[in-house]
């Protein structure tokens, strides 16, 4: 080892020193990215989140076109590059974590969100906010709970609670979810705060925080998340909470969490100390452990039995050579993407869904763009109108 190599470990090891003397904690700090362009505020306010997380234990970096001290900056120009970076440090295990403005999950992978309730002041994880856990809504819900639960785990929860908020669905949810802790998954569910009580939440359980995780579909989640975050300011300034939350799913092996175009510093903040929480947390770990438990108590089956129609177009299609997607296009209803994607597919156009900025997607290679909107268009899945986004 050269003097220099010595002298870097040297200097590392009285940095993690200085910053228990101040912070109390040893270890190195959570790396978490932030991309800044694109804020309904401006980039000065994520840097001015990124600069308070930074004093808060966390090693900051903002992805963006600006410098501020405090903060490491990867610089770059426009949104499309500010992403490609995000990945690439995510990739190179540069970063722990990354907070963005959006993302195109793929379907199976949605966010869990983390709310302060003004009932009573307590934290509740919304499960979940934004993404498609499945194309079938009672079988996303489920997973929504298992989703919940993973994220409440790396948070230090040991034995949430969970409740499923009363909307369609709700029901078939719990029987599914019953059967699972009959199987053997532990499923720790809350008590509505109501006189009849029982799993199902009401609408005063959301204020009241009578559940540690709240389950129910991601569009309803989505709409429950700008509310708590934004009641106090008339809905253009996100200032409460912790934002939309990470991306859950199997298999899904990158922490990417999110938050609004219309998020304050305050909540950036919040989302990133949120993903520093959930590095410190192990979230992937707890993810395998949880998702291996789960399937020990047949939740394949029991999803399986949430189904109660087939479509036709389930039946068996060769997907194409797999070739590069990056070229989305959007406007298609969520119950039909599936459908959409095997369709192209029999027209030998690869195609892949997703969830992009606003709502579900079809990511095909640019050269099949216009080929691919054709066939949706001549099929209904899309409007005459519409365009790649």
């Amino acid at each position: 080892m050269s003097e220099k190599q010595v002298n870097q470990i040297i200097g590392k090891v009285f940095n993690q020193l200085a910053d228990t003397l101040i912070s109390g904690e040893y270890g190195q700090k959570p790396r978490v990215a932030v991309t800044a362009m694109g804020s309904e505020h401006g980039e000065q306010t994520i840097f001015q989140a990124a600069a308070k997380a930074a004093k808060g234990g966390i090693d900051a970096t903002v992805i963006g076109s600006k410098t501020i001290e405090g903060v490491t900056i990867a610089f770059v120009e426009n949104e499309d590059q500010a992403h490609k970076k995000m990945e690439e440090l995510l990739d190179k295990g540069e970063i722990d974590a990354c907070v963005t403005m959006h993302y195109p999950f793929p379907i199976g992978v949605s966010t869990v969100g983390r709310i302060v309730t003004p009932g009573k002041g307590k934290e509740m994880f919304i499960a979940t906010t934004t993404g498609t856990s499945s194309t079938d809504k009672v079988e996303g819900m489920v997973k929504n709970a298992i989703y919940g639960i993973i994220t409440a785990k790396a948070c230090g929860i040991k034995n949430p609670t969970v409740g499923i908020l009363n909307v369609d669905g709700a029901r078939q949810t719990e029987i599914a979810l019953t059967k699972l802790k009959e199987q053997g998954y532990d499923i720790n569910f809350a008590a509505s705060q109501r006189a009849d009580g029982g799993a199902v939440m009401r609408g005063n359980d959301l204020l009241m925080g009578s559940a540690d995780v709240m389950v129910m579909d991601s569009l309803t989640g989505n709409l429950m998340i700008k509310i708590f975050s934004s009641y106090t300011t008339g809905g253009n300034y996100e200032s409460l909470g912790y934002g939309y939350g990470p991306g859950i799913g199997e298999g899904f092996d990158k922490l990417i969490l999110i938050i609004s175009r219309a998020s304050g510093a305050p909540l950036v903040e919040g989302a990133m100390k949120f993903a520093g929480e959930l590095v410190k947390g192990n979230l992937k770990a707890i993810a395998k452990e949880e998702f291996e438990k789960a399937h020990k108590a047949n939740l394949t089956e029991i999803l399986k039995g949430t189904k109660l129609v087939k479509k036709s177009s389930e039946d068996e299609v060769k997907a194409p050579k797999k070739e590069v997607v990056t070229s989305q296009i959007s406007g298609i209803e969520i119950m039909d993407l599936e459908d959409a994607v095997k369709l192209l597919w029999k027209n030998n156009v690869y195609a892949e869904s997703g969830m992009g900025c606003t709502g579900p997607i079809i990511l095909v290679n640019e050269a099949n763009t216009e080929t691919a909107i054709k066939v949706l268009q001549d099929n209904e899945f899309i409007a005459k109108e519409k365009t790649c986004c």
